[in-house]
């Protein structure tokens, strides 16, 4: 089976609670009167929800918008499993490197270039690749043992995804290169059904209690089956590169041999595959109690945006800054300051900036 690997663009992300995804969703896209974008949804939203500051930070940021797609960095974002036949288990994290150097351009040279060519990233990536010019990014993992994360010693949820680990804890390790080698002989073919789910787990990885990452495993199947079909896996694109042994038979649009002869349930008494105990995810302790998933008892959405804003040059500074103020500009006044006291907690030079922009 293969691995699904689906990086984000940061690592980190706007939420924790996947219950509120749709809301959040909901809340970019377009007025339900208007029909138009809406400022004041968004910022009302973020502003109601801290821990959105981090990764709204980084999308105003330089960073934001890439110069292509082949210069920009991936993540797994989530936090993942691993584990080896003797039994030892690690948490992971994912991070591609791109090979090509960070690039970004600002808004002006974005709303220019979207103005004349829509297909601009798609157009340069497929131009790239057929010239020879194979972009590559370096895989690279944080790895922790879960006996260490057993020991509660760490002052930040480890599967909360709007944070990150330290790196001078859990420094980078180089495992391989991802290269993007070839344009798809037909884009149908092997793009409009390429069906990824995280769920697509070759033996020794797995997942992890990031909340996020489990609404994933049940949302990411689900999606493909009303989008491609039930019989979605099989399709070249899709399907695994090792023989399959499953029960799954039928079903629409079904267009291979269906399993032909073979038992068509398990346990059965005809030599039908069995399950195998030795591809066995390690068991996972678990402590303290099982309770509706509150994401608002972690309150601490302001040490990474913070660390976040000071890594940044006294220019990428100001140029997050004014992002920021021509898109809340208009939003109303209660939310633009809720808003700014995010940012004063993340530091007192965000927040200023922001409220001198708007002119409070």
């Amino acid at each position: 089976m293969g691995y699904d690997y689906r990086p984000f663009s940061t690592d980190f992300y706007r939420i924790k609670d996947p219950s509120k995804f749709p809301d959040f969703i909901h809340s970019q896209k377009r007025h339900p009167v208007s029909g138009l974008r809406d400022s004041t949804m968004q910022w009302d939203f973020w502003s109601l929800s801290p821990e959105s500051l981090h990764q709204v930070t980084w999308l105003f940021g330089d960073r934001g918008i890439p110069a292509t797609l082949a210069n920009m960095d991936g993540f797994g974002s989530h936090t993942f499993s691993l584990w080896n036949k003797a039994g030892q288990h690690y948490w992971v994290k994912w991070h591609l490197k791109t090979q090509q150097g960070i690039k970004n351009m600002s808004v002006e040279e974005a709303g220019r270039i979207a103005a004349q060519n829509p297909d601009y990233h798609r157009q340069e990536l497929y131009e790239a690749i057929a010239r020879g010019d194979n972009p590559k990014w370096t895989l690279n993992m944080q790895i922790m043992p879960v006996t260490e994360a057993e020991a509660d010693i760490f002052d930040i949820n480890l599967f909360d995804l709007t944070k990150v680990w330290s790196q001078a804890d859990y420094p980078l390790i180089e495992v391989g290169v991802m290269e993007l080698n070839r344009n798809p002989v037909n884009h149908f073919a092997e793009v409009e059904q390429a069906a990824f789910s995280p769920g697509n787990l070759p033996p020794g990885f797995g997942t992890s209690p990031d909340k996020m990452l489990q609404a994933r495993l049940q949302a990411y199947p689900d999606a493909q089956r009303y989008r491609v079909g039930v019989n979605h896996a099989a399709l070249e694109v899709n399907k695994p590169r090792c023989p399959v042994n499953t029960y799954h038979r039928d079903g629409q649009t079904r267009f291979d041999g269906n399993g032909g002869a073979a038992p068509v349930y398990q346990p059965n008494s005809f030599g039908g595959a069995e399950d195998d105990a030795s591809y066995s995810e390690p068991p996972l302790r678990i402590n303290g109690d099982a309770d509706r998933y509150d994401h608002r008892l972690e309150t601490d959405h302001y040490t990474q945006a913070g660390n976040l804003f000071r890594l940044m040059d006294d220019a990428a500074q100001a140029r997050l800054i004014s992002n920021i103020v021509a898109s809340i500009q208009d939003v109303p006044l209660v939310i633009q300051e809720r808003q700014i006291l995010h940012f004063m907690k993340a530091d007192p030079a965000y927040g200023i900036g922001v409220a001198k922009g708007l002119c409070l």
